[in-house]
């Protein structure tokens, strides 16, 4: 299940709300390109700046249109025990394939109180966690040992979305966790090097702009024709770069409305991109045949 090309979905607004007619194109938009999975509430959907109630609408509506057709991850953590526990419990109400679970931000933890900190939630959350490990955003990085040793203690404890940067960090997960157990990119720019040391699949920020590109891309890795991939990997550098030209989400919802498929509306202190840099992704889209 958690394999292949999983869209970091960005959260259409209109008039100051999630604009639903805009949503419900995007999932489709998805389902006919060939993406294996979607990730709702992550770093990509402006979680932040949604209220709770936005929250549970934004998971129901997504879920009943989905239906079984994809796997549906939910990003359910906090800095917060039990705000991450009650997020995880509802995800699991919802039906929820699997979560997906930050390292606590701003606290910076130990190693120790990381462990016991996603220890204390896979004992009690019947359902496959996914540390999320970005400390670009986090402020922490979470070691190798530490995600191994979680991995080899709980079952349940079922991949990371690795955003280290580290090669070797990612190299060593792979290497000595135990069977099964899966590492998802979490940096476009390093999804197919990290699919050829034994990577499944990723949790992208460029699909929500060419899913098929990025399905397709993920699809020759898993069928280990990697010469192939490293083509489509060279083709995509450009967009996976423009992606983060300024702090995600920004460039990849200013591109969907580029292609007509979103208002371009953020909440602050989330805001549009500098003239300069929209100048650098028009030509990019215009590049790779998306806009006129």
């Amino acid at each position: 299940m958690l394999k292949g090309s999983y869209v970091a979905l960005v959260p259409p607004f209109k008039n100051g709300g999630v604009d639903y007619s805009a949503l419900e194109g995007l999932l489709n938009f998805h389902l006919q390109n060939g993406t294996h999975g979607i990730l709702l509430l992550g770093t990509t959907a402006e979680t932040a700046g949604l209220a709770s109630d936005e929250k549970d609408t934004l998971l129901r509506f997504c879920l009943q249109r989905l239906k079984g057709k994809v796997p549906v991850m939910i990003g359910t953590g906090t800095n917060n025990l039990q705000q991450t526990m009650s997020n995880t419990m509802k995800a699991i109400e919802l039906g929820a394939d699997s979560v997906l679970v930050i390292t606590p931000y701003y606290i910076k933890p130990t190693a120790r109180g990381l462990y016991e900190y996603y220890a204390h939630i896979a004992s009690k959350a019947d359902v496959p966690i996914v540390i999320y490990n970005v400390p670009g955003r986090t402020g922490v990085n979470m070691q190798p040992d530490t995600i191994v040793q979680l991995a080899h203690d709980y079952s349940n404890i079922a991949a990371v979305k690795e955003a280290s940067g580290s090669i070797d960090q990612a190299t060593r997960i792979i290497r000595d966790a135990p069977a099964g157990f899966a590492l998802m990119s979490g940096e476009d720019a390093l999804n197919m090097p990290l699919m050829a040391i034994g990577g499944k699949g990723c949790s992208s920020v460029t699909a929500n702009v060419v899913p098929h590109l990025m399905s397709t891309h993920m699809q020759s890795c898993m069928d280990g024709d990697f010469a192939q991939a490293a083509i489509e990997h060279r083709h995509l550098q450009k967009m996976n770069s423009v992606m983060f030209i300024e702090t995600n989400p920004i460039p990849a919802k200013e591109a969907l409305h580029m292609m007509g498929m979103i208002d371009l509306e953020f909440r602050l202190p989330m805001c549009p991109l500098q003239e300069s840099s929209r100048l650098v992704l028009q030509g990019i889209l215009r590049e790779y045949g998306l806009i006129n």
